[in-house]
This record gives structure tokens, sequence and C-alpha cells, in this order.
């Protein structure tokens, strides 16, 4: 009697102790805030914030982001990104991040079985899978399904420009 009173007595304080941690859990973070933490997006959170456009990607969502790391950046053509960093490019610079930004939180598995999608920005961006890699226009992703709060962000080895903006850049 005194062990099934022993063992009533640690299941009741382990209930109590996950109860009481299950309470200070935290909630899985948007997606700025996940790229923020992540010193391989650093570019990309800079571009957001010149952008202007952190509240929306801080917003509910969902969105699916094909986000770039600081390498995809760094090889893009001399100057491009120090161009569109410039306040009287904000235009530019917005039109290039949205295009990196789905509607709906859209899983690594849905996105291998898509051949294009409709981005934020407002054109299609191509999507094709070979080989077990998924290319976003001329991109690789390289690690899917980091998810956020408000959507999933998939991680890509290159920055994509929308067709429009190619030639001024």
């Amino acid at each position: 009697m005194k062990l099934f009173s022993f063992f009533t007595k640690a299941l009741i304080i382990a209930s109590l102790s996950f109860t009481a941690m299950a309470g200070h859990h935290k909630e899985k973070e948007d997606i700025v805030t996940i790229a923020a933490g992540n010193d391989d997006f650093s570019t990309l959170v800079t571009a957001i914030k010149a952008a202007g456009i952190t509240d929306i990607l801080k917003d509910a969502g969902p969105f699916t982001v094909f986000a770039p790391t600081n390498a995809a950046f760094d090889a893009l053509p001399a100057g491009t990104l120090d161009k569109l960093l410039k306040p009287e490019n904000k235009d530019a610079l917005v039109q290039v991040l949205t295009y990196h930004v789905v509607e709906g939180k859209v899983t690594a598995e849905q996105v291998a079985g898509l051949s294009e999608a409709t981005s934020v920005e407002g054109t299609t961006i191509d999507i094709t899978t070979d080989m077990g890699k998924v290319k976003v226009e001329n991109a690789t992703v390289v690690k899917t399904d980091i998810m956020a709060s408000n959507g999933v962000i998939h991680v890509i080895d290159t920055v994509i420009i929308p067709d429009t903006l190619a030639a001024s850049l």
C-alpha cells in the first residue's frame, strides 16, 4: 500500500510539474522572429526592415517564405543589394522580397507537387522537382519546413528576381 501511495504522489507531482511547464511553453514564433534569430538570414531581415514589410510578415498569414541566405544575397551581382537597399528603390526591394512569399502554409511535400505558385508580388514563380531536388525559379531549396506561428519557411540558395525587375538591377 505504501508503494502505491508513493507512486500516486509521484504521479501527482509529475502532473503538476508538467502542467506548470506547459503554461510557460513558448508558442512558435512568427516568420520574422525566426529569421531574426538565425545569423544566416541577417541580410534578409535587414532587407525586410528596409522595405517596411516587417509587420506584414509578422501578421497572421499564413505565408510560405522562400528565404534566401546571406550567401544567396552575397552571390548577387556586385552593387545589386546596395542598390535595392537605397530608400529611393524601396518599391523594387518590396517587389523582390514579396516575390519570395506565397500565401498559405505550403509544406515541402506540397511544394514538391507543384509546378508553379503565385507570389504575393503578384506573378507566378516556377517550381520544378528533379532527382529529389526542388527548385523555385533558379534557386534550390536547401532546407524545408521551418514552421512558424504564421506559416512556414523554406531556405533557398539564390535570391530570385521577378523578370520585370531583372533588367533594371
